[in-house]
């Protein structure tokens, strides 16, 4: 299981490592067929009881370990006293952007080009699950979407909304405007997002362009998207964190699109 941590080992398996009691959870409420298998100690079962009943109610059996071995198990350092193995479940771009019955197509989706940091791309996920989005695409040499650190940072977010991985960026905005959407690059060279909000743009269907923690979006890039905004620096930081500016970015939008159908 141990082994699960190296890309490699997800690569050739197909299986993925679950902690902690949180995302455990989230796994087996919303999709316990992925499920392979479960540990657990006796401890952690009888701290977090309702692990245990969502357990049996999914038909998934715990297996008893010590301390010792769960924590050979496990990627972090301290673990919670509870690990799973699944199976890797990615989306395909063509369900993301499919209209759903009543014809609708999706209004919010997020697009990683190059995030390299697992803890940001988790992190944007989960906001994006938190924002109401239709999905999240990796594209590029976005980090793995199952690397133990994104799913940790996700807190079960993986599990709640559709992701997408392996896309080349030039290919993906093109079905991306097929289908509807605009693209909206965050750039710090871009126009106020506080603009962008007053002009009525934030209530289109929207796919937000998030580009590496480093060195951002080339021009390149740039002129694949419909717009740059940028998220204005009020304060005296330097700059803001990738994940954070990825959440004011999805939510803005959200609230946006939301009051438009008020």
């Amino acid at each position: 299981m141990a082994k699960l941590a190296k890309r490699e080992a997800r690569s050739q398996t197909g299986l993925f490592l679950l902690e902690g009691p949180q995302a455990v959870a989230e796994a087996l409420t919303f999709r316990p067929q992925l499920v392979v298998e479960l540990y657990a100690t006796p401890t952690a079962l009888e701290r977090y009881t309702d692990i245990a009943q969502v357990a049996v109610d999914a038909g998934v059996d715990v297996e008893f370990v010590t301390e010792h071995v769960l924590e050979t198990m496990a990627d972090t350092v301290t673990p919670q006293g509870i690990v799973a193995v699944c199976h890797q479940f990615p989306t395909s771009i063509k369900d993301i952007l499919r209209p759903d019955h009543a014809g609708v197509g999706p209004k919010l989706i997020a697009i990683l080009e190059e995030v390299r940091d697992p803890g940001n791309a988790g992190t944007i996920i989960r906001a994006a699950d938190a924002a109401g989005a239709d999905g999240v695409i990796f594209s590029g040499r976005s980090v793995d979407l199952y690397n133990p650190k994104v799913v940790r940072s996700s807190t079960g977010s993986i599990f709640h909304l559709p992701v997408a991985v392996g896309a080349e960026l030039d290919t993906l905005l093109e079905k991306i405007h097929g289908a509807g959407m605009q693209v909206l690059a965050a750039d710090i060279k871009g126009e106020d997002l506080l603009g962008a909000r007053q002009k009525g743009l934030l209530e289109r269907p929207t796919a937000w362009l998030f580009g590496n923690e480093a060195r951002g979006l080339s021009d390149e890039q740039l002129a694949l998207a419909d717009r740059a905004i940028t998220v204005p620096i009020y304060g005296h930081a330097e700059s803001m964190n990738l994940a954070t500016a990825a959440s004011v970015c999805l939510y803005e939008s959200a609230f946006a699109q939301r009051s438009s159908t008020a």
